[in-house]
């Protein structure tokens, strides 16, 4: 039986971006809706995107990502 190919991940990759230098990118949680409770400060520290640190994370992310995760 010949070996399927791995497919990508559309969901991950809707959810992270991937730099130049090869860095996960990743967004805050909790910030989809019922933003109007929310303080100021508080939605504008957490819109901004975070590098994932984690190592076990980022080796899974790659081979979620197929080829868009691949020479990163």
């Amino acid at each position: 039986m010949a070996k399927q190919k791995i497919k990508t991940k559309k969901t991950l990759l809707r959810r992270v971006k991937i730099t130049k230098t090869g860095k996960i990118m990743k967004g805050s949680i909790g910030m989809g809706h019922l933003k109007e409770k929310k303080s100021g400060p508080n939605k504008t520290r957490n819109s901004s995107m975070v590098a994932q640190e984690n190592k076990g994370h980022k080796k899974m992310f790659k081979k979620m990502l197929n080829k868009h995760g691949k020479g990163k």
